[in-house]
């Protein structure tokens, strides 16, 4: 693994191609990697839907190419892309410990690594913190002040946590067990958030299947006994956000209809739940969207039986009309099959004063698609700490042509300097954005 800060973009950064422009709206909301340019803002409501299978289903998968030492990440002008730190394996979630650490998923190594930041442009130093973790994902520390215990990390089939002292780079202790999680095939990313007043956990967990496809409907009894809008068969607790007492007891079901809550997050201020969700797959191109948004306790979000409100998927038609008045639609609308898989809400002083209060999103890329969107980074605008629904493109540049790509961004946190982290696990890399001015 190499560790350092070597600058690959300068303080020009990339000049926005279109930052003059009007902000987006339908038919010109939508396009692929070649549309994409930092200051690209897109606004894309429930009236630009096409209808299903307006275009055939198209597995167009990615083909990983290695990055070239001319090649970086592309952000606003007066924005510096470094190299934080390469030849890792797999990273993928970010969390900024209370004291500043880094602390990274790196998910194909079974480990958790933790850096520190260290001062001016002078080399990272990175610790195996614990080892021998099956696909770990989600971190988080708690209780959230200055000095949490334990680090709690999440992998497909349970929590664990690890005894914490801040500024510890390795587990004084072995892992506890605190929860047992819904497994199988699927999706199996869970990510992990305390709330603001660490009473509860919140564990997000994806769906087993694409769109619930082959589960005998549950009876009206076991409808009625459940949460609005759960699942059932293989994807009983599944397709939701579970929630939790710290140590692991009192599980309950959060919110329901959520395919595939890759990333939360506790925004600042108002200390509302959020949610980067993978939608389903094989409507079409542009269908449905996937989306970011807070999450309502008790709200159902339409999975597998409709999609943003009261559209049915076709694949369920009439199966379901007893919820088609109970469907909360999300709150910002992305691309379909970006793959969303994190957020991070921007709260420091070191970007120009209009980004505080946004919200930076990592878009994995697309596989279900003619043309390739996503492969980028995007900033959600916020006004007094709501989404206006427009999102912009802020890092670009991990594709290198209609068939290859040689990055995929993950995880992104915010340092204590206020800087950006993006996880990056098509080159095994952490980027880190910071401003240094016009």
């Amino acid at each position: 693994m190499r560790l350092g800060f070597l600058v690959l973009v300068g303080l020009a950064g990339a000049t926005p191609a279109f930052a003059d422009e009007a902000v987006r709206t339908g038919a010109a909301a939508f396009g692929d990697w070649r549309t994409d340019a930092p200051g690209v803002r897109r606004l894309i409501t429930p009236a630009d839907l096409p209808a299903p299978y307006a275009t055939r289903s198209t597995a167009n998968m990615s083909q990983h190419e290695a990055r070239t030492s001319a090649e970086a990440p592309k952000a606003p002008s007066g924005f510096a892309v470094d190299l934080f730190a390469t030849g890792l394996n797999m990273p993928r979630v970010l969390r900024i410990a209370p004291n500043g650490d880094i602390f990274l998923a790196e998910t194909g190594a079974g480990s958790v690594r933790v850096f520190h930041p260290g001062a001016g442009s002078g080399p990272a130093k990175g610790e195996i913190f614990a080892a021998g973790l099956q696909r770990p994902y989600g971190i988080a520390f708690y209780p959230s002040g200055e000095n949490p215990r334990f680090v709690y990390v999440a992998s497909p089939d349970s929590v664990v946590r690890f005894p914490y002292r801040s500024g510890d780079v390795k587990a004084s202790g072995p892992a506890e067990k605190i929860a047992n999680l819904p497994s199988g095939g699927g999706h199996w990313t869970r990510d992990l958030a305390f709330s603001p007043d660490d009473k509860t956990l919140y564990v997000s967990v994806g769906s087993g299947s694409n769109v619930d496809e082959g589960v005998p409907r549950a009876d009206q009894a076991s409808i009625a006994e459940a949460p609005i809008g759960a699942s059932f068969g293989d994807e009983q607790r599944r397709a939701d956000v579970l929630a939790f007492d710290p140590d692991g007891r009192h599980e309950r079901v959060y919110a329901t209809g959520i395919r595939n809550c890759s990333g939360l997050a506790v925004q600042p201020g108002t200390g509302a739940l959020w949610c980067a969700v993978n939608e389903r797959d094989g409507l079409g191109d542009d269908l449905p969207p996937d989306y970011v948004t807070h999450v309502a306790q008790g709200a159902f979000y339409g999975w597998p039986w409709y999609y943003l409100g009261d559209h049915q998927d076709p694949r369920h038609k009439d199966e379901r009309t007893d919820l088609a008045n109970a469907i909360t639609t999300p709150d910002v609308l992305i691309q379909a099959h970006s793959a969303p898989l994190a957020i991070a809400f921007y709260g420091a002083d070191q970007f120009p004063s209009d980004y505080k209060g946004d919200a930076f999103v990592t878009l994995h890329g697309s596989w279900n698609r003619a043309k390739r969107t996503g492969y980028k980074v995007v900033r959600l605008a916020m006004k007094d700490g709501k989404p206006t629904g427009e999102y912009e493109d802020f890092l670009v540049g991990f594709v290198g042509d209609d068939k290859s790509v040689w990055g995929r961004p993950v995880g992104v946190a915010v340092t204590h300097d206020g800087s950006l982290l993006v996880s990056d696990d098509g080159s095994g890399s952490i980027w880190r954005v910071s401003y240094k001015g016009k």
